[in-house]
């Protein structure tokens, strides 16, 4: 089958690295436009051009999808199957175009989840299971017709970061199964199910991570957890923002005023709503992430 891929994300790359590994015909790769990122404003290719630059893959990074250019480009590539992995949504145009339409890889176990966020989103929840789903798009984002799915279990300290490279693997191997059960014209299709409560996984923005220390221990853990690394849960601390790479918990009561910070011999931990959070890896605005002892050491005054 000829197959045009799109994606942005490093996400994205291990699914088209294992496209490319098993000789599969990706006739071209759809990335966004480069931008400049970081205090200098460098230019900066997405993780899927980068790939495809290297594999010598033709590229396309259109300003606007449904530019006539562009979809002219698409209609002489003749796809038969597109294959769309953390990319902004597409217009009708473009996914309907292939002939076998255009699956896409979700990482959560759909209907659940829907979104832009669904890893960070399942371990905020305190969810202790999530997965991969395949499905063919249609018009409503993240609602079409399942092919495979495949679950997985959430370890109880796991972050979102680590959670993400365990699916990006596996997810690679169920993109790589998809294709070649479409091609052998030999695959189920399954409507998604109907639930009475939808869990939905809406894009994740620095404001989203601001801690509340009065709720819960589990649930202030769990917020830690699953923004971290990006955008990483927060609060103020001398003025200045302080975020959460990283902590355990302690389920205790005590009667310390909620956001109280304890320093310890070799920590810190903060009270919470039925327990403590031990502070492990953090950052004080304008330096660098650390170690609690080292942050510790530079900034005992402020405790």
């Amino acid at each position: 089958m000829r197959i045009i891929f799109i994606g942005n994300p490093e996400f994205a790359v291990a699914s088209l690295k294992k496209m490319h590994e098993n000789r599969l015909d990706i006739v071209a790769v759809i990335t966004g436009p480069d931008k400049p990122a970081g205090r200098g404003l460098k230019v900066q290719f997405s993780p899927v051009k980068e790939y495809a630059l290297q594999h010598h893959l033709k590229i396309l990074q259109p300003e606007k999808l449904k530019d006539p250019e562009f979809i002219a480009t698409l209609r002489a590539l003749q796809p038969d199957l597109g294959v769309v992995i953390a990319f902004r949504m597409l217009p009708e145009v473009v996914w309907n175009l292939p002939q076998l339409g255009t699956i896409n890889l979700h990482a959560s176990l759909l209907p659940q989840y829907r979104g832009a966020a669904p890893i960070n989103w399942a371990i905020i929840n305190g969810e202790k299971e999530t997965g991969l789903s395949t499905f063919f798009l249609k018009q409503e984002i993240d609602t079409g017709n399942i092919i495979f799915s495949e679950k997985i279990s959430i370890a109880d300290d796991e972050t979102a970061g680590e959670l993400h490279n365990r699916m990006m693997n596996i997810g690679a191997a169920l993109v790589l199964q998809t294709i070649q059960a479409i091609e052998s014209n030999s695959f189920p299709e399954t409507p998604q199910p109907m639930f009475a409560k939808l869990k939905l996984a809406p894009k994740i923005f620095k404001p989203d991570g601001v801690l509340d220390f009065s709720k819960d221990v589990n649930e202030v853990y769990n917020k830690i957890r699953g923004l971290s690394p990006y955008p990483a849960a927060s609060t103020i601390l001398g003025g200045k923002v302080f975020r959460i790479f990283s902590a355990t918990k302690e389920s205790v009561n005590h009667t310390y005023r909620f956001g109280s910070y304890i320093k310890e011999k070799h920590g810190l931990k903060v009270a919470v709503g039925n327990g403590f959070i031990h502070l492990v890896e953090v950052q004080l605005e304008g330096k660098k992430r650390m170690g609690i002892a080292e942050f510790l050491n530079g900034n005992s005054e402020l405790f």
